[in-house]
């Protein structure tokens, strides 16, 4: 059976390219400064840079949600940086906008201004609401593995995570060929394997997550398991690491991959996706 999904009309699966997702964050706690923009300019200049690149989808975040950092911010802070850079991005470039957000009420606001999907790095688990505002909104969903078992299998720990997620937005009413799975690499640091190990497993065996009938959404743009494998504590040094990672998840499966560089990562999927055709 094919797998699809659509956000905003991009429609995602194995009948249509691997699609590029590009990062704009409008938040200085960001593990990566590189993705940083603030002013209406820069995010502007990057968001019309990545169209040009060849991104199929923007993601807008407002507040790092990278798992060994303290970043939290207000509410009211989210909501102000992540509506104006929306804004900007949708009067910027004709792409499809996904909110990287974990709250309902941040969500709400950047649907409101011009978001097509949210992207919930903790899988509708995090905010009670979140899953009856996609609902309501009828807007895209990206959800990843939260909430991992402590015994089993790695994927099959990850795979259970994600039913969890896919069952509470079905319950709420959202639409299963609007929803895409992200089995959260980066994210999961005490399953009881040591964490980079986990997320090159994961990458590894990446074609197991099938079983959802959902696409996948990989996101290993600079993050730290390429850093500890590499000994490079800085991100900006990350770039090569990345898209080494992102080839081999290309060709498990992954089905959109989110990234800092989208030129460089347009490259590489797209001959990835070429040798996986080659028949002779």
């Amino acid at each position: 059976m094919a797998v699809l999904s659509e956000l905003a009309g991009l429609k995602i699966g194995d009948e249509h390219p691997v699609r590029i997702m590009g990062v704009i964050n409008v938040s200085p706690e960001s593990f990566y400064k590189g993705s940083v923009r603030v002013s209406p300019k820069e995010i502007a200049d990057l968001a019309v840079k990545m169209e040009e690149e060849g991104a199929d989808i923007i993601d807008v975040g407002a507040m790092s949600t990278a798992p060994y950092l303290k970043t939290a911010i207000t509410i009211e802070e989210e909501i102000n940086r992540l509506s104006m850079a929306i804004r900007v991005v949708k009067d910027s470039v004709s792409l499809p906008i996904s909110a990287d957000t974990t709250r309902s009420r941040s969500a709400e606001a950047a649907i409101r201004s011009g978001a097509d999907a949210i992207n919930d790095v903790y899988g509708l688990k995090g905010d009670e609401n979140m899953a009856r505002i996609v609902a309501d909104y009828n807007v895209g969903l990206i959800i990843a593995a939260k909430a991992i078992k402590q015994e089993g299998e790695p994927m099959e720990r990850i795979s259970m995570a994600l039913k969890e997620s896919l069952d509470i937005a079905i319950k709420a009413g959202i639409k299963e060929e609007k929803i895409v799975v992200d089995p959260a690499i980066g994210f999961v640091r005490d399953a009881g394997w040591p964490w980079h190990v986990w997320d090159c497993h994961v990458i590894k065996n990446l074609k197991q997550l099938r079983e959802l009938n959902r696409p996948i959404c990989i996101a290993v743009s600079r993050k730290s398991f390429i850093g500890r494998i590499l000994n490079l504590k800085e991100p900006e040094d990350r770039l090569f690491g990345s898209l080494s990672a992102t080839a081999i998840a290309v060709y498990n499966g992954a089905q959109m991959i989110r990234t800092h560089d989208v030129s460089a990562t347009s490259q590489v999927v797209r001959i990835v996706e070429f040798i996986k055709k080659v028949t002779v």
